[in-house]
């Protein structure tokens, strides 16, 4: 009997779910739009850079230098004057704005040490620290050629070779796809969850509930697997449709594995927005309790940046939250392919770290309900 109430009561939650259309909006645009989005405009890479230049100089050396800058990495340079480069910066209209001097060929062919002025709005922090080096690089091969008269090709005493393993072609979209799949993961679970709860309390379909011949745990374990089901689904969509098929992302590992772990993981996470639907009396304490939470989990579970460069108590802190294992588990069997002999601590963990969060939100539902009685 209580196998059937749990199934019957999910296919409740399924009903209203669809019922909800802001829901649905928001399920298929964090599974679609909003990974593609954030698959391909990661700002890792230098990509078409404002520059402007202010030459003053108006000589072969100098024409040579303004030419050398050209796309995928930096936009056409517009040629401004001197009194234009501070305004143009203050309106963000440049990243690099470069002053040439006056003579300047001149001083370099004399042999003295002639400076070139290089502004940066450092507030554009990826292009800024990427394109500073471009730009010293750029211009010194250029007066290194002028002042040779030609380029020359320094044969390096040690031959590095570079063995990108995991993604060979530095594809930032291979990496933010599969991280945003993720980060959806994560929030879905717990939204749809926590509003699955406050909904029938502000509808008044709790007391409907009290009043059958149900128990808390029947009530919340349907939640759990209907709100699991549904995140799990579209996940697996996403993956396949969108990260594998729109993105041409290469999946290495096996895919039954990895929704096998997010099973888990969902377990984990739907328990855990149960326990901030009992916490919170309307959506806008959920929406402002989640912020609170799922930050954190995003930041610090190592999907953004490493875990190895964060404080030792935060990596230890983490180890706690479901993320932390979640990421390292997707990360390993998509980008490395993984196994299951690989990854079961991580698998651990996260029964673990669910069963925990559903005993503390089953203790703390029954509260509630208690309350309400």
């Amino acid at each position: 009997m209580r196998t059937a109430n749990i199934l019957h009561l999910g296919i409740k939650e399924l009903r209203s779910l669809l019922r909800d259309p802001m829901l649905m909006v928001l399920i298929v645009y964090s599974f679609s739009f909003s990974i593609y989005t954030a698959a391909t405009a990661m700002p890792e890479t230098l990509h078409k850079a404002p520059i402007a230049i202010v030459d003053e100089d108006r000589s072969q050396l100098s024409e040579r230098i303004i030419d050398a800058f050209y796309p995928p990495f930096f936009a056409p340079p517009a040629l401004i004057m001197q009194t234009e480069m501070d305004a143009r910066m203050d309106a963000g209209l440049d990243t690099f704005a470069v002053n040439i001097p006056p003579d300047f060929q001149r001083d370099v062919l004399a042999g003295r040490s002639p400076a070139i002025q290089l502004n940066i709005d450092a507030t554009r922090m990826s292009q800024a620290f990427t394109g500073n080096g471009y730009v010293q690089s750029i211009i010194g091969s250029e007066v290194s050629a002028f002042v040779q008269g030609y380029r020359t090709n320094v044969t390096p005493t040690v031959d590095l070779v570079l063995r990108s393993r995991f993604n060979p072609e530095l594809n930032k979209k291979w990496f933010g796809g599969v991280m945003e799949i993720i980060s959806s993961i994560t929030m879905l679970s717990i939204v749809l969850t926590g509003a699955a709860l406050i909904r029938e309390r502000e509808h008044g379909t709790v007391e409907h509930l009290l009043a059958m011949p149900v128990t808390p745990f029947e009530i919340m374990a349907a939640k759990v697997w209907a709100m699991a089901l549904v995140v799990l689904v579209a996940s697996a969509c996403s993956l396949f449709f969108v990260v594998q098929g729109l993105l041409k992302v290469p999946i290495e590992g096996s895919i039954p594995l990895f929704l096998g772990g997010t099973a888990l993981h969902l377990f984990a996470t739907t328990s855990l927005g149960i326990f901030l639907g009992t916490l919170a009396r309307t959506m806008p304490q959920f929406g402002l309790l989640l912020m609170l939470v799922l930050l954190p989990l995003q930041i610090l579970s190592g999907s953004v940046t490493p875990r190895e460069s964060m404080p030792g108590f935060v990596q230890a802190g983490m180890l706690v939250a479901p993320n932390t294992h979640f990421v390292m588990l997707a990360q390993a069997i998509l980008y490395r392919g993984a196994g299951f002999e690989v990854v079961w601590p991580q698998f651990i963990s996260l029964v673990l770290i669910g069963v925990a969060l559903f005993t503390l939100s089953l203790a703390r539902f029954r509260k509630t309900l208690a309350t309400m009685a």
